[in-house]
């Protein structure tokens, strides 16, 4: 399901980078080719977001009994960085660039742009948070800057049209291009920061998703309450760190019966729990 997502995103991507670069050469707008920059950038987070997440799907083995799942947030540091070296070369480019006037085809071009990757990137991380996937949310929100960058291209060229009647207009494409790249850092800057922040041990942060599960938990009778929990993202799995207090007069026997038929259905709520850990307090 990630990698038909991902491809999906690299055809897109494939084809609006082309689209921009060319235009931009042939209507004369440094924004628009930086913004055709932006969009290889995508393309390339595309190519490592496939293999990350074909890498963090290894299964557990001797030395990660916890599997590989944590590729998936090394690889969106990755793309964090590319995305980040990008920006820094879209400012320094466009303040080297000569000022031109571009053509006015170039609001064409970025409107038909915009148009698309809105749809593409809406589209990517509505499929991320669906599949819980933080390399294609990575993604989708890269592409999303990639909307952005394209609407200040569009606005660029419409100030650049009013030079004529003052000449601090003429510098709008520059202007745009060095907005671009600021987008394009901070896009990077916050995809390295949420993944870091996971590997560190974030757990999962969805209130729905974490009142469902502790319903579950405490449909038991024998649970008074949840003392502490805990869960933790895995790459595509989670661990599951539980304490809590129960009926002190049960048996050794019976209370670990109990807890094999919570794992049960807490694996049935989520699949995805794949590594459950519950200590339990007498009350």
């Amino acid at each position: 399901m990630v990698s038909k997502v991902m491809k999906t995103s690299m055809i897109m991507n494939v084809f609006l980078a082309v689209l921009k670069v060319i235009s931009g050469f042939l209507l004369k707008s440094n924004a628009l080719i930086s913004d055709g920059i932006h969009s290889f950038s995508d393309l390339l987070t595309d190519v490592f977001a496939i293999i990350g997440n074909k890498l963090s799907l290894k299964p557990a083995d001797k030395e990660h009994p916890y599997g590989h799942g944590k590729i998936e947030y090394l690889t969106s540091i990755v793309i964090g960085l590319i995305i980040l070296w990008v920006g820094f070369e879209v400012i320094i480019s466009s303040l080297k660039n000569p000022i031109i006037i571009p053509s006015i085809w170039v609001l064409m071009v970025s409107l038909i742009t915009i148009t698309l990757k809105l749809l593409v990137s809406e589209y990517i991380i509505q499929k991320g948070k669906q599949m819980k996937n933080n390399i294609v949310i990575a993604s989708g929100k890269e592409s999303r800057m990639d909307v952005i960058s394209s609407i200040v291209v569009l606005l660029s060229v419409l100030f650049m049209q009013l030079s004529k009647f003052h000449k601090i207009f003429k510098y709008s494409d520059k202007v745009a291009s060095i907005l671009v790249g600021i987008f394009i850092i901070y896009s990077g800057f916050s995809i390295i920061k949420e993944n870091i922040s996971i590997i560190l041990g974030k757990q999962e942060d969805d209130e729905e998703f974490l009142n469902n599960l502790k319903r579950i938990i405490l449909e038991n009778p024998k649970i008074s309450h949840i003392d502490s929990l805990y869960l933790l993202k895995f790459g595509s799995t989670y661990e599951l760190c539980l304490t809590i207090s129960m009926d002190g007069n049960i048996s050794l026997k019976k209370a670990h019966e109990m807890m094999d038929i919570l794992e049960e259905k807490i694996r049935k709520f989520d699949k995805k729990i794949e590594y459950i850990n519950i200590h339990m307090e007498p009350t």
